[in-house]
């Protein structure tokens, strides 16, 4: 009977061996991503004139680095919010001038990437530039970083003007020399669009669409931005010139977490 007993134990501790080998050998299956709903499409599905500089595709923004969620260089919006700007687009082609994205629908993962940044107060790789004036640790309480974006519902972009015929923008090089980007335009990062008193993503007062400080041609090219916009049903927050959300939303309360790639969208043309 011991003999057995050792016997029968030395069965099952050669099975449990190979089924632990077995197991550790099988490839590993990856979670699949989330799919965006069939009411979301590409931008450029909708209206290709639209230029679109993507700019958490890139390092230049203010992490410095391509943001999490970001595969491709597209915009993704819901469908009303594209048309939206589809209807914009061609009032302002009429008059020489076109729409340019810089941020449209964005992940979750992106926005626990900002939040991860803002933490960790060594990264200030990008202060010069997008919050020269800013402490990192008042990121949260300014209101400039939070745990949730109203981009992620779909409905909201982040945008400018560019007159026609539209200059090439020059290509960001890591390691140059930072502007602030409230310096005058012909200081600051090139960017082909109006001058609007400071740059996108400008973590300062002087975004403030309405800062009585901004008066001349650039509140003129804010307020074109502005009375376009909101003619067509979308809302600007106050505290970006840049900041659009088209209204109202399909998605009022969710906030998804697919990729911003072709592979996210049911809808590929």
């Amino acid at each position: 009977m011991t003999r057995l007993s050792r016997a029968a134990r030395g069965v099952i501790t050669a099975v449990a061996a190979l089924l632990t080998v077995t197991a550790a050998s099988a490839p590993a299956r990856a979670t699949p991503d989330p799919k965006a709903p069939k009411d979301f499409v590409a931008l450029s599905t909708v209206d290709p004139t639209i230029i679109q500089e993507m700019r958490y595709f890139t390092p230049h923004n203010f992490v410095g680095e391509r943001v999490d969620g970001y595969r491709q260089p597209i915009c993704v919006l819901t469908h009303p919010a594209a048309e939206g700007l589809h209807r914009a687009q061609r009032q302002l082609l009429r008059h020489g001038y076109s729409l340019k994205v810089y941020d449209c629908y964005r992940p979750q993962r992106a926005v626990d990437h900002f939040v991860r940044w803002a933490e960790d107060l060594d990264d200030e790789t990008m202060k010069a530039e997008f919050y020269p004036e800013v402490e990192k640790t008042h990121l949260f309480a300014d209101g400039y970083i939070a745990e949730k974006s109203g981009h992620s519902r779909g409905s909201t972009m982040d945008l400018t003007i560019v007159r026609l015929p539209a200059r090439p923008t020059r290509p960001y090089t890591p390691g140059r020399p930072l502007v602030p980007c409230f310096a005058p335009k012909r200081e600051r990062f090139p960017d082909n669009s109006l001058d609007m008193g400071t740059g996108f993503d400008c973590f300062d007062p002087l975004a403030h669409t309405l800062d009585p400080r901004v008066q001349g041609q650039q509140r003129a090219n804010r307020m074109l931005l502005k009375n376009t916009l909101e003619k067509l049903g979308f809302v600007n927050l106050a505290e970006e010139w840049w900041h659009y959300t088209y209204k109202p939303e399909p998605y009022p309360d969710t906030y998804f977490d697919f990729p911003v790639a072709w592979k996210s969208l049911s809808a590929r043309h």
